[in-house]
């Protein structure tokens, strides 16, 4: 292995410059940060270009790593790459995943999460391992979506963005291959809706939620076969988007 003890090595800075969105969007790559993540990338075959593995740390056993560039890096350097405050000691490189829309022939029983617009890093990490847990086929990442290879919505997910297809989508254009392949479409927004409770679970389904301030687009809402909220008993204003999500996604398939 080669070992880099310089923060100006090119190579680190290259691995810097995905820090940034434009850069990991050009580059079709992503940083995966602590033993657990980079060990869930691993697992599920991610594409993984690079691992850099500060002196002390060690890599995470049975694997194979002949087709991964293996470097080691001084604390300094590793602390100069990462994004956590407190580095882990080990950091991958991997390839953007190549999940598509196409690849997917809708099922009467597929069950998919659609997200429209939801900004906020930690809720999209949190929803994406949710729907991870609640066995949904996908999770459908409409327009204005935080990018899902930013390092908090990585290290929300704990893994789940390696179990679940993600893909970027059009919206409209989902909920229309669920009508036609037989599929409800439910939107979550409180005014015109349904308690969740009022609703059965589904054989297979679309949920669709929304930006945390404006909550799902009114245009998807028109097309939905019934809009549903989860009722409000206290004081509280609403309900964060990735608790409601994890109340809907559940109820739904509850009797599955």
């Amino acid at each position: 292995m080669n070992r880099i003890e310089s923060v100006k090595n090119p190579l680190i800075k290259k691995v810097k410059r995905l820090h940034k969105r434009k850069y990991r969007e050009k580059e079709q790559l992503f940083i995966v940060e602590g033993f657990h993540l980079v060990e869930e990338a691993l697992k599920h075959n991610a594409r993984v270009k690079e691992i850099f593995l500060e002196d002390e740390a060690e890599l995470p056993g049975g694997f194979d790593f002949s087709y991964v560039h293996l470097t080691l890096v001084s604390h300094q350097v590793m602390k100069e790459m990462s994004m956590t405050e407190t580095p882990q000691g080990i950091l991958a490189v991997c390839e953007h995943k190549d999940d598509d829309s196409v690849s997917i022939q809708l099922q009467k029983e597929d069950s998919f999460l659609f997200v429209d617009g939801v900004q906020d890093p930690g809720n999209l990490g949190t929803m994406i391992r949710t729907a991870d847990a609640a066995g949904m086929t996908a999770v459908i990442l409409g327009e204005g979506t935080v990018d899902p290879y930013n390092d908090k919505v990585i290290r929300a997910t704990q893994g789940s963005l390696f179990h679940i297809p993600l893909i970027k989508g059009d919206l409209e254009d989902w909920i229309k291959r669920c009508k036609e392949s037989g599929i409800p479409v439910f939107g979550s927004a409180l005014e015109e809706g349904t308690t969740h409770s009022a609703i059965a679970s589904q054989e297979g389904f679309a949920l669709i939620v929304g930006n945390e301030g404006a909550g799902v687009n009114s245009e998807w809402l028109e097309r939905c076969d019934q809009i549903i909220y989860v009722p409000i008993y206290g004081e509280a204003e609403s309900l964060n988007v990735s608790v409601a999500t994890g109340i809907l996604l559940y109820h739904l398939k509850a009797s599955l």
